[in-house]
């Protein structure tokens, strides 16, 4: 396995509008230092800034961030069946974005306007379950941490389809200056970007399964203990955005060099061309 020299993890937000107090950035360097939050550059993080600083980053860096980088293909042959869309991720991201004109990089009209009838947003839609599919590494049993969410379920506060989707403009935005994995085979050298689960990593750092979100610095720097890292430095408020990132990068920094990480045994080419995989499953 390549080496690398830093480790972050971004928070992620779909919400609209252009400033998003749900996007957390940590950073943490080799060794056992505690990562620390990266300030944004106004109040908030937009999702254009945390686009331009991954691109302004020129060393080994690991990145994860945490929303689906596509939808399910393999169990339904489509993205969108019955709708004319490309069959590759990086197709399918160029679509997204050339579709969304929304601020910051969103994409809710793909889900409340392009693509509506593929998307749960409440009751009149009928029955929830006729919505949820999953990809492979998502399937019951598969994830660890729980099930996971679906990308066509656009309602309430667990949902992740507006955060993926806009994220798809954001992985189409960087593609051709970051490695996107496993959609793009390792380099020797430069900035990894992976998806990751925030749970999986919760769970990792002795964070028991069902429990709230860690939002004090005591639980903080138990689940920093658990991953062989120092106490945080303190700051001003504790969210379980800026916590989650925190424990993520730690995490990263743990299993980066876990070659079976890099490679499940139910990823094959198919799969990463199309659906990808959240890093840490295997």
């Amino acid at each position: 396995m390549r080496a690398f020299t830093r480790f972050a993890c971004a928070d992620w937000s779909g919400a609209k509008g252009s400033q998003h107090p749900g996007i957390a950035l940590a950073v943490c360097d080799m060794g056992d230092e505690a990562p620390r939050l990266v300030t944004p550059p106004n109040k908030a993080w937009s999702r254009q800034a945390v686009a331009d600083w991954l691109l302004a980053q020129d060393d080994d860096l690991l990145i994860g961030f945490d929303f689906s980088f596509a939808p399910p293909l393999i169990e339904r042959g489509s993205y969108l069946p019955g709708d004319d869309v490309p069959s590759s991720a990086k197709d399918f991201w160029a679509y997204v974005d050339h579709l969304c004109d929304d601020p910051d990089l969103g994409a809710a009209s793909f889900l409340e306007y392009h693509h509506r009838r593929h998307f749960y947003l409440g009751a009149a839609d009928g029955t929830k379950s006729d919505y949820l599919f999953w990809r492979q590494c998502e399937l019951p049993n598969k994830n660890s941490s729980g099930k996971a969410s679906t990308v066509y379920d656009a309602i309430g506060a667990a949902q992740v389809a507006k955060a993926s989707f806009a994220g798809m403009r954001f992985l189409n935005y960087v593609r051709d200056k970051v490695t996107i994995w496993p959609f793009d085979a390792i380099p020797t050298d430069g900035a990894v970007v992976v998806e990751i689960y925030t749970s999986i990593a919760a769970r990792a750092a002795g964070v028991a399964k069902g429990r709230s979100k860690v939002r004090d610095g005591h639980a903080l720097d138990n689940a920093l203990h658990t991953l062989g890292s120092q106490p945080h430095q303190p700051f001003e408020r504790y969210t379980d955005h800026a916590t989650d990132a925190l424990i993520t990068a730690a995490w990263l920094r743990n299993v980066a060099g876990n070659p079976q990480f890099w490679a499940p045994n139910a990823l094959n080419s198919k799969i990463a061309a199309t659906e990808g995989w959240t890093f840490g499953v295997i």
